[in-house]
């Protein structure tokens, strides 16, 4: 989680305060507000943490655990020391537009380490909460608003270029963290339909796939005929391994496959 918040804070120093492009983040307000008051984009950074942590402690209980409030307060932090080391910060580039871009992939691998760890880097995660639980808003679109209206501050202080880019950044951001972090989860939920090897497949999953499965029967609309339908949900590697399996074994085998990006589990029944 340290490592995780290195990068970010890295992120944010090198390539979007720089770019002047407020995208998405508390650190992308910071940069806006910070030509309103005399203090530097990591106090500023602090300060609002800070505040939307307190708010969302009274609106919304115990929901933000340790986690959360460690990344909060060691984000600034890192700010700071690299505001202390390098005062001189410049652009790497030189370029606005290559800033945001090597902001938004280098970010994203920050956050996914964060969130494999049941983490966040709290800022407007703190705030789309707040939005879910209050107005019912999907936690998704919540954080494209969040951030979309952090975009739009920029016209603020910006010219237009600078917003179109803070603009521009911030969906492109959306879409390279969907990559980055649910793409990886993202498993298929694999359907077999086989005339004569449907068994032989079943063991397979079972015992060398070591995946579960479930079986259903399935009645053709032509002939009538009853067969069983295997489903099973593998994860990518998975997959693959069981496509080469069926197509050397049973290519005739039909298979329709879906994306399931999530899954939850029927608790036990205690009183059984």
């Amino acid at each position: 989680m340290t490592g995780a918040t290195l990068i970010i804070a890295a992120a944010v120093f090198f390539f979007l305060i720089p770019s002047h492009a407020a995208v998405s983040s508390v650190s992308g307000l910071a940069i806006v507000v910070s030509n309103f008051v005399p203090l530097s984009v990591s106090a500023i950074t602090m300060l609002l943490n800070v505040a939307l942590l307190i708010v969302g402690f009274l609106l919304c209980g115990h929901e933000f655990g340790f986690k959360t409030i460690y990344t909060s307060i060691l984000l600034p932090v890192f700010l700071g020391l690299f505001e202390i080391l390098l005062p001189n910060n410049a652009s790497l580039s030189g370029d606005a537009l290559l800033d945001v871009i090597c902001y938004i992939f280098t970010v994203s691998i920050g956050l996914s380490i964060l969130f494999n760890r049941n983490a966040s880097s709290g800022g407007l995660d703190i705030v789309a909460k707040i939005l879910n639980r209050y107005l019912h808003m999907d936690l998704g679109k919540a954080m494209s608003m969040s951030g979309m209206l952090v975009a739009l501050s920029s016209a603020l202080v910006y010219d237009k270029k600078t917003v179109v880019l803070s603009v521009l950044g911030t969906y492109l951001n959306g879409m390279v963290l969907d990559h980055f972090i649910f793409g990886q989860n993202i498993k298929r939920r694999v359907c077999i339909i086989s005339k004569d090897k449907e068994e032989q497949i079943r063991n397979w999953i079972l015992h060398t796939l070591k995946s579960g499965a479930t079986i259903y029967q399935a009645q053709g609309a032509y002939d009538n005929k009853v067969r069983n339908e295997i489903i099973t949900i593998v994860d990518k590697n998975e997959y693959q391994k069981l496509m080469q399996y069926i197509l050397r074994e049973d290519p005739a085998a039909f298979i329709t496959v879906y994306n399931v990006s999530d899954m939850r589990y029927l608790p036990k029944n205690k009183s059984n």
